[in-house]
């Protein structure tokens, strides 16, 4: 089970530092999509993604503060529901329902990683 977490952090890090990174530095075609939301926001959201993408792999890797994972975890939950209110609003089912994968995939390694199968803290040597 631990393998399978550790994948599914990856993966979701991976995903999330791409998506922050896209949101911050998005191509000329998306701009006008994002016209709704102050730029601040697009920012503060692409901020917000890269740095839950980090915490969802580098405090567990380090054994520094594993708690952050499943806190990087939840936070990103809040994310999913409002990208997946945003998306509903806007009629885009494709969207939708692929933010609703990622909130159960994150509230698994929330769950798992708080409860099931923690990341040991490191001990000062």
């Amino acid at each position: 089970m631990n393998k399978i977490l550790w994948i599914l952090q990856v993966l979701l890090a991976v995903a999330f530092l791409a998506h922050g990174w896209f949101i911050i530095f998005p191509p000329a075609e998306v701009v006008p999509q994002m016209a709704a939301f102050p730029t601040a926001f697009w920012i503060f959201l692409g901020v917000a993604e890269i740095l839950a993408g980090v915490g969802l792999t580098l405090p567990g890797i380090t054994g520094i503060l594993p708690w952050l994972v499943p806190s990087a975890a939840v936070g990103l939950m809040v994310v999913m529901v409002g990208a997946t209110i945003l998306h509903g609003t806007r009629g885009e089912v494709g969207p939708a329902l692929t933010t609703v994968v990622l909130f159960v995939l994150l509230t698994f390694v929330a769950y798992m990683r708080w409860k099931v199968r923690p990341i040991a803290r490191r001990h000062a040597v």
